[in-house]
């Protein structure tokens, strides 16, 4: 990501227009050029229906609205249905979104600029999803999902939901969120409801809309591609080039000969091609290529994007301008370049979401008092520790004098071992090795004894650095927002609203 955020030459060719204020105009015309406009009904259609027992604000309605205009486009951001939002990176990506479109919107007022969150309701791995942490609890749900989980059902959430109560306590802010969590979770159907509800209830006063693409009238707009994917596996072959392109890097991910699952209520498995048929991966489910491309005409909601695929399915229904996502999303959509081109599809804007380190005013007056910065506490513990016994001891723990003046007498001793035999040399390379690893150790040892005589202050500095990174991990990967929201209730994502510039790249501190 670095690399990438610095525009480096071999990445170039992986992504289209690089996320800056002037490259929006560009991707504008691109975008309206090559985007079917007959695609806005069905969205619009299908957006309406997923809305109608939901309470909705002017600025949504709006914004749904608007999306029947030639000249409005969106800024999407995806996740996972992480219960109760999972970690604090659920709120950075749509504040992200949410922002951009208001710069874009100042930027270039006559068009208007859509934020979308679109949820990941075909995804099947439960174990991702099915918690979130609490401070320093997880608060579990222990149930059984094998097919899309955003048809699964929510029965069942009440002994969770008592649970996560007892740990709230009993204050107005407490009261909030329990009121959030029941009327989202136990007063819907199915985990898409349940998000859907969520996601509105936090963010529908910006005008976020909300997205279910698990819809037949969607994936109607996905019929030729499937089918191109079927026939010739056009995703592999392209992916595959541009992981070429990649081998000074990790892969994020590695695309299969076919990149689509066969989906029911309990049931989301790969299509795979074998003895020419196309066989449901783990099931006795097969078809003829006749067969399969009937049942796509017939019921397109029967196939599910994977993760290579996903992306094209969002272009392709979306007037999507730029996607929003965390390093590892970001990763895996420069593999995608090569194959959007070859369906002949418009490749997004790459925007790497906002980061935030959330701390509280006393936590800062912690640090200022243990006169740390934020870049001493952002590294890694062990050399954390080590800097600060340096720095507060009497005197140097170092030994690098004493290694200068030993490094000299040896060289005085390998000049005259040069004028005797190699055997003296040889006795004189042992001995430096030995005095040299002697004083290494003699400074271990006073590093460690200053340690023991500054424990107090030590054990202050790691505690405050464990507080900041939970697990010695970033918090917003960790820590979910309602901790934040106990203490900070309503005003917390306004701030964060007021805080966040998405096209700057920072990784925020904001002190709450």
């Amino acid at each position: 990501m670095q690399d990438y955020l610095d525009q480096k030459t071999e990445l170039k060719t992986l992504y289209n227009n690089f996320p800056t204020m002037e490259n929006f105009e560009k991707q504008i015309s691109e975008k309206a050029a090559n985007f079917d406009n007959k695609n806005r009904t069905a969205l619009i259609q299908t957006l309406q229906k997923q809305y109608q027992n939901i309470e909705i604000s002017d600025a949504t309605k709006q914004n749904i609205t608007l999306l029947a205009l030639e000249n409005t486009f969106t800024i999407t951001t995806g996740h996972q249905l992480n219960l109760f939002s999972g970690p604090l990176y659920f709120l950075y990506k749509i504040i992200s979104t949410i922002n951009l479109t208001k710069e874009l919107k100042s930027k270039y007022p006559s068009y208007n600029f859509v934020p979308v969150y679109w949820m990941a309701t075909e995804d099947h791995d439960f174990e991702e999803i099915n918690y979130f942490n609490f401070k320093g609890k997880k608060i579990r749900w222990n149930a059984e999902s094998t097919g899309p989980v955003g048809r699964l059902s929510t029965n069942g959430l009440e002994d969770l939901f008592e649970v996560y109560s007892k740990e709230l306590g009993s204050s107005n802010n407490a009261n909030t969120l329990k009121k959030l969590f029941e009327d989202a979770y136990l007063k819907h159907e199915n985990l898409a409801e349940a998000t859907r509800f969520l996601a509105n209830s936090l963010f529908s006063q910006y005008g976020l809309v909300i997205l279910d693409a698990d819809e037949a009238d969607l994936k109607r707009a996905l019929v030729p591609f499937i089918k191109e994917e079927l026939e010739n596996q056009t995703s592999f072959k392209t992916v595959q080039e541009s992981i070429k392109k990649l081998e000074n890097y990790n892969v994020q991910v590695n695309p299969r000969e076919i990149n689509l699952f066969y989906i029911e209520d309990k049931l989301r498995e790969r299509i795979i091609f074998e003895n020419d048929k196309f066989v449901v991966n783990n099931t006795k489910i097969s078809f003829s290529k006749e067969e399969i491309f009937k049942l796509l005409e017939s019921n397109p909601e029967k196939f599910s994007p994977n993760v290579i695929m996903r992306p094209l399915y969002q272009e392709i229904i979306l007037p999507n301008l730029c996607y929003i996502g965390g390093g590892g999303e970001i990763a895996y959509w420069l593999e995608l370049k090569d194959f959007f081109d070859a369906v002949n599809i418009t490749f997004p804007i790459l925007l790497v979401r906002n980061s935030v380190l959330l701390a509280t005013e006393k936590q800062a007056k912690k640090a200022d008092n243990l006169s740390l910065s934020w870049k001493d506490l952002f590294s890694k513990s062990e050399n954390l520790i080590n800097e600060i016994t340096h720095k507060l001891s009497p005197f140097p723990i170092d030994l690098t004098v004493q290694k200068e003046a030993l490094e000299q007498q040896f060289n005085y001793l390998f000049e005259l071992a040069e004028k005797t035999d190699k055997s003296f040399s040889g006795a004189v390379k042992a001995q430096e090795v030995k005095q040299k690893k002697g004083l290494e150790n003699l400074e271990k040892r006073l590093l460690k004894a200053q340690k023991r005589k500054l424990q107090d202050q030590l054990q202050r500095v790691t505690d405050l650095q464990c507080e900041l990174f939970p697990n010695y991990g970033l918090q917003e990967r960790q820590t979910n927002f309602s901790e934040f929201y106990l203490e900070n209730g309503e005003q917390l994502i306004p701030l964060l609203i007021q805080k966040l510039k998405p096209l700057e790249h920072n990784f925020d501190i904001i002190i709450i």
